[in-house]
């Protein structure tokens, strides 16, 4: 499975890997809009295609101003691209990733993945990054590594490896760290490429990776739900269009073949939940994993998106509030969505951490009727007999 740009940064950025401020547009409003929003004196408009070489075609240009992103975001989606690396008809860009452009000093090329013939996992390198390194291959280091099973630490000389990239002293510690964290993405992510060309740095001392691509082994997905959202972004051609825009409003969401909507924060704590549910003779309606970022008025989409499934019988809000989402935004954003939703559903609610009591006094003065659960399994029961009762 491989994931577009926007996709593959996200998900490095939870490795601890540094990406440029951005998001993801739909059209050319979507663009300037955020572009607006963003407000950086200059921008990189990416047209988001599986093939590579965008750069020499076209496909990534700067913009300095919201009213250009929104120009270079019309011409992009007027036709396809077609680089040395799609078909001869090229690629359509259903979306562009707008973000924050940087002064780079210099650019290396970086990836690890797993050699098809040997089956082991090795790190390349190279001084030379962006279409340098394309333009000569013969300048990557290879370095072996080993992984360990179910993810974690690899072990590997990528104290040498930042040697061979040309990085002194401080900058060569930090450019270890981040290889060692491409190499726990491929374990931890049953990954068989990631490649961050051009891992830049900026004039001020910052290491950043200004493209990523990220491949996973479809074979392994069982092994990896929570990844389902960003299949369904991939897959977006074909599928719901619903999807995609949860993921503009910081949302992953994935439909499912269940009865009961799923709402919450944190993809470990998703997929907990499912868990429990199957268990228990349940069949979740969908995933959602609300990110950290998320307004109260983007989880009101995502709770809207869940109702307007017509397969959802009943709701289970499970929030575990942490420094940057807490309880209250979660219950403020289930209150407009309620307000403004064509129907409900029997809601069963748990709050814990961050704003927990407060979440609950704003839901209660909100007049919206709702089960109040103590803990997970305490929720998971309560939704389970709301369902009996609606079948009986």
């Amino acid at each position: 499975m491989n994931l577009y740009e926007f996709q593959a940064k996200e998900l490095i950025s939870r490795f601890g890997i540094d990406i440029p401020r951005g998001r993801v547009a739909g059209t050319a409003d979507d663009a300037e809009r955020l572009a607006r929003r963003l407000g950086f004196p200059r921008y990189a408009i990416k047209a988001q295609i599986h093939g590579g070489a965008r750069g020499l075609a076209g496909g990534v240009r700067f913009a300095a101003s919201p009213e250009e992103a929104r120009t270079i975001t019309q011409q992009l989606m007027s036709k396809p691209l077609v680089t040395s690396q799609t078909k001869a008809s090229g690629e359509r860009v259903r979306w562009v990733y707008v973000e924050e452009a940087f002064e780079v000093e210099r650019e290396i090329f970086a990836a690890v993945t797993i050699e098809r013939s040997s089956g082991e996992a090795v790190l390349l390198v190279s001084r030379d990054g962006g279409t340098a390194v394309e333009a000569n291959p013969s300048v990557v280091a290879r370095f072996p590594l080993i992984l360990p099973a179910g993810g974690g630490d690899a072990t590997g000389d990528f104290a040498g490896a930042a040697r061979a990239a040309g990085f002194e002293g401080a900058m060569a510690a930090r450019a270890a760290e981040v290889f060692a964290n491409m190499a726990r993405i491929v374990a931890g992510l049953d990954a068989t490429l990631v490649e961050v060309n051009p891992l830049a740095v900026t004039t001020d001392g910052r290491l950043v990776a200004l493209d990523a691509r990220l491949t996973i082994d479809a074979n392994a997905m069982f092994r990896h739900p929570a990844l389902a959202a960003l299949r369904a972004q991939i897959q977006i051609e074909e599928g719901d269009p619903k999807e995609l825009a949860a993921d503009r409003h910081q949302i992953n969401y994935q439909r499912m073949e269940g009865t009961i909507g799923v709402v919450v924060n944190g993809a470990g704590l998703a997929l907990a939940t499912l868990d429990m549910l199957i268990d228990a003779g349940g069949k979740p309606a969908n995933f959602m994993d609300i990110r950290t970022t998320a307004t109260s008025m983007d989880i009101a989409y995502g709770i809207e998106v869940i109702l307007d499934n017509p397969q959802t019988r009943v709701m289970l809000i499970n929030i575990h509030g942490g420094g940057m989402q807490r309880c209250d935004t979660v219950a403020e954003g289930l209150a407009i969505a309620l307000r403004r939703a064509r129907r409900t559903v029997p809601l069963v609610v748990r709050f814990a951490g961050n704003n927990a009591d407060f979440a609950r006094v704003r839901l209660k003065g909100s007049g919206i009727a709702f089960s109040e659960a103590t803990d997970l399994a305490d929720a998971v029961t309560r939704v389970m007999a709301l369902l009996a009762k609606e079948a009986a």
